[in-house]
This record gives structure tokens, C-alpha cells and sequence, in this order.
């Protein structure tokens, strides 16, 4: 169990932010690496699983808004707290009872799960103990049903222009696109997300062919897409 809670926690400050993982802390771990809300919906479910044979967590969730980071009151998340019993699944049911969103475009959030282990009180009596919480965050978008296009649509219609050292990427589609593995020429790029019908920069001091992957729905990578910049 040291060993997998050491290499979870390793990934986890590893990560980039846009590629969040579904490992939490040794055996608990995320049904899904993004969460799709259908506009409408009364709620959707994501799945929490410890796979371990002897550790159990106290596991708490929140909603974070996209833009302000704060706790966001239009979500409920039940259970807010549990305990994640060894060999066991949970279901967390995500509800959103807030005014409309938009209707033209997505709405980010951010699900929030921390993993708290338990602490043997009769083997730490009398020691210092360090006891590490785990946070892990997903993205959930929610979705308006009558979108002008599917999802995997979106990322054929960025378009990119090269000014100087910077690189901007125009989305003019109504979803969150997040795209890694760029490289411009040789020289790899920082992975970015570009919110719907806006623009996005990133430090581009190179030249060349631009290349680049998205992530879908289900937290996978798109096929490479080559741009030639002028």
C-alpha cells in the first residue's frame, strides 16, 4: 500500500492541471477524469472507488466554480462526506439548482474530492504523525442540449496566428477546448484550455509547423493536428 499511495501522490503533484487524474490516494480513485452535465439534467453520478484491502478514507466533496475558485453554492453533492469502506464503491450525485446557464455555450466547474486516511488511534499514541489529505480536482462542464455542433467538431474549427514570441488560438466554437502536446517546429509548447468564443495565448519562440492533440469527453487523447503557420 506504501508503494501505490507513494506513486498516486508523485502523479498527483506531477500533473498538469488540465490533465487531472483519477487517482486520488492509494486505492481510492475517480470513476472518470471529467464529468459531462447535460443542461437540464436533475443530476449526474460519478462513481468513487477504494480498491485497497485494509486502508479506509474519509472522503469529502465540493463544487468549485470555474472562474472564481470559490465553493459554489448552485451545487449539491450528496454525500458531501463518507467513509470509503476497503473494497468498496460510492456513487457522489452532482445536482444543480441554480438560476439557467447559458444557453450558447459551456459552463466550466470544478469537482472537488479529498481523501483523508485513517489513523490507527492505539498505534500512534504517544508519536508525531504526519497525516496527508489528497485532493483531487475534475473538470464538470455544463452542457446546453442544442449546441451548433458536436463536440468532436470543435477542435477542427480553432484557428491559431503567430505574432512575435506569442502564440494566440481563437475558439470560436461553444465548448471548452483543451489542447496538449504542442509543438511548434521542435520546441514543445505549454498545454492550455480555451474557453468557448474566446482566445487563448501561450509563449511560442519558435517556428515551424504546428502540432497539437485535444482531450474528449472521455479524458483520451484526439488524433495529432498539424497546422502550418504563415
Amino acid at each position: 500500500m506504501k508503494s501505490k499511495s507513494s506513486f498516486c501522490a508523485a502523479l498527483l503533484a506531477a500533473a498538469l492541471a488540465i490533465s487531472p487524474l483519477a487517482c486520488i490516494a492509494g486505492g481510492v480513485s475517480l470513476g472518470a477524469t471529467r464529468v459531462i452535465y447535460p443542461a437540464g439534467n436533475k443530476q449526474v453520478s460519478l462513481n468513487i472507488a477504494n480498491s485497497g484491502d485494509k486502508e479506509r478514507y474519509l472522503v469529502n466533496s465540493w463544487i468549485s466554480n470555474g472562474a472564481t475558485d470559490e465553493k459554489e453554492k448552485n451545487f449539491i453533492v450528496t454525500p458531501p462526506l463518507f467513509v470509503s469502506e476497503p473494497k468498496s464503491e460510492n456513487n457522489l450525485r452532482l445536482m444543480y439548482i441554480g438560476a439557467p446557464l447559458p444557453t450558447d455555450r459551456e459552463s466550466l466547474f470544478w469537482v472537488n474530492v479529498k481523501a483523508i486516511p485513517s489513523v490507527d488511534k492505539d498505534k500512534i499514541q504517544g508519536k508525531n504523525v504526519l497525516q496527508l489529505a489528497i485532493l483531487s480536482r475534475i473538470k464538470l462542464f455544463v452542457r446546453p442540449k442544442t449546441l451548433s455542433m458536436q463536440p468532436e467538431e470543435a477542435p477542427s474549427q480553432l484557428k491559431f496566428s503567430l505574432a512575435g514570441k506569442m502564440l494566440t488560438i481563437e475558439n470560436p466554437t461553444p465548448y471548452y477546448i483543451t489542447l496538449v502536446k504542442m509543438k511548434l517546429g521542435d520546441k514543445a509548447l505549454d498545454s492550455t484550455m480555451v474557453a468557448p468564443m474566446s482566445k487563448a495565448s501561450v509563449a511560442a519562440d519558435a517556428q515551424g509547423s504546428l502540432t497539437f492533440q485535444t482531450v474528449n469527453d472521455y479524458g483520451s487523447l484526439t488524433p495529432a493536428q498539424t497546422q502550418n503557420l504563415r
